[in-house]
């Protein structure tokens, strides 16, 4: 028989891993109303042990240390081994590969002058090659 894994604070409030401080405390604030032990239908001792649930898994979320340090024992628990700087900024990355994200401005600019100065060595080049060779009359 397999055993069943301890549930994530995520998945106990309900939101994705890269769900923000907003969400959380929203998703917080909505299941503290339904299984507080003083307003929910459920058994007593089943509404405590969820409503205890519910305050550790906010309590770590909401916290960017305590966050930080439980996603990565998270990690460890999932990656054979601890996940390396670039790997931690690549997960929490909006692209899924890092060269595939639009150009900023200021590179954009970079390219421009580049192609630029790219287009004048060239004309630069023609310009010299046919002074040295005597103008145009030498073709």
């Amino acid at each position: 028989m397999v055993g069943v894994s301890k549930p994530t604070y995520y998945e106990i409030l309900g939101v994705h891993r890269f769900a923000n401080g907003e969400t959380i405390r929203r998703a917080y604030r909505e299941l503290s109303k339904r299984y507080h032990p003083d307003t929910t239908t459920l058994p007593i001792p089943i509404a405590q042990e969820k409503f205890h649930q519910i305050n550790t898994a906010y309590t770590v979320l909401i916290s960017p240390q305590q966050r930080a340090a439980y996603d990565q024992q998270l990690w460890q628990s999932i990656l054979p081994s601890t996940p390396t700087l670039q790997q931690i900024q690549q997960m929490y990355s909006a692209y899924l590969d890092p060269t595939d994200r639009p150009l900023s401005a200021g590179e954009l600019f970079a390219l421009f002058l580049l192609g630029f100065t790219f287009v004048g060595c060239l004309f630069l080049v023609l310009a010299l090659g046919l002074a040295r060779s005597g103008g145009m009359g030498a073709l």
